[in-house]
């Protein structure tokens, strides 16, 4: 239920509603707005008498949501969350790109990317420590070691730093990580989503392979009923008939989350396309979709990478990408951070 409070009205009436609220055991959030204030109840409401709010004086209108998430609904919250990592704002008129290797794989090979990347405009790097793979014998990553190797990255550049968390029991590892993500194998990994929830860090929430925006949207709301409401989503392809890539990169997605909620959304153009010459295209339609941010792979020699080389990209090809996609920005009203 969305409760809309008029702005003129005197703020101890306004306290006295809220704790009205309250007192029938409902959590409040609020969202203050230009012209008016919305007040989010999450909870049984059914308790709520509807007739009663709306004959309040300061009340401008009263709706029941009809969508089972509650925190990561616009309704709840009409303006465009915007989170801040290190400097960098992610979200509302901002754009940011966040690059780096699929796996990190020393410490030269990752701050040499991380310097690359920097040069060429991104704002974040990433790179997987703990690595998530199909075959049992393919390669799991360095652990504990790629973390710290990000550090190294981290402190040799000023990058803040992004990487996936696979369980709970590493989650002491990632103390010093700026943004956590979550993939797409574990979009619907229920408990871990309520651990990292705990952590008050900003959660970068991967779309699963076969799951749809609805169930993204709930998993995005177990992260945030725990009190973090540094969500980011990320379309990053879906599984489909088409062989030709490796997943269907769903651009619609991003209108439709804009619409529904107000995270910021980002695009995947590699895992998405699994094809490093069609990275370029799907950034740009991104763009022209109105995503609040690319993560796009970029090693310094795909051919030779641990992992996913055939869709990563070097960072001469990054570069170029980088001068397009800030031509573009102008167009959909959006800046470069």
């Amino acid at each position: 239920m969305i409760i809309v409070v008029k702005n003129n009205c005197e703020e101890k009436q306004y306290q006295n509603l809220v704790e009205w609220i309250n007192d029938l055991g409902l959590t409040v959030h609020e969202s203050r707005g230009e012209h008016s204030t919305v007040l989010g109840l999450v909870g049984d409401t059914s308790r709520v008498d509807i007739d009663l709010i709306s004959s309040l004086d300061i009340v401008e209108q009263v709706q029941r949501v009809q969508e089972p998430y509650k925190n990561a609904n616009r309704k709840f919250h009409p303006l465009d969350t915007v989170i801040e990592v290190g400097g960098h704002k992610i979200g509302g008129d901002n754009f940011t790109v966040i690059a780096g290797p699929c796996s990190v794989e020393s410490e030269s090979q990752i701050i040499e990317v991380a310097k690359a990347v920097k040069e060429a405009g991104a704002t974040l790097l990433r790179g997987g420590a703990f690595k998530p793979r199909t075959s049992p014998y393919a390669f799991q990553g360095l652990k504990d070691t790629g973390i710290e190797l990000l550090l190294k990255a981290k402190k040799e550049t000023g990058l803040p730093i992004v990487t996936e968390l696979l369980s709970v029991s590493h989650l002491d590892l990632f103390k010093d990580v700026d943004i956590i993500q979550i993939g797409a194998r574990n979009m619907q990994n229920f408990e871990l989503l309520k651990e990292v929830g705990k952590t008050c860090k900003p959660i970068l929430l991967k779309r699963g392979l076969a799951n749809t925006l609805n169930e993204l949207l709930m998993s995005a709301e177990y992260i945030m009923a725990e009190g973090d409401c540094q969500v980011i989503l990320c379309e990053r392809g879906i599984r489909t008939f088409e062989t030709m890539t490796r997943n269907t990169l769903d651009i619609s997605a991003v209108p439709v989350l804009k619409e529904k909620s107000h995270l910021p959304i980002i695009i995947d153009p590699s895992h998405s396309t699994g094809v490093a010459r069609l990275v370029e295209p799907m950034s740009l339609a991104s763009v022209g979709a109105g995503a609040d941010g690319l993560i796009i792979e970029v090693h310094n020699d795909p051919q030779r990478a641990l992992c996913d080389g055939a869709q990563s990209l070097n960072p001469v090809q990054f570069k170029g990408l980088m001068d397009k996609v800030k031509t573009m920005l102008p167009i959909v009203n959006k800046k470069y951070n």
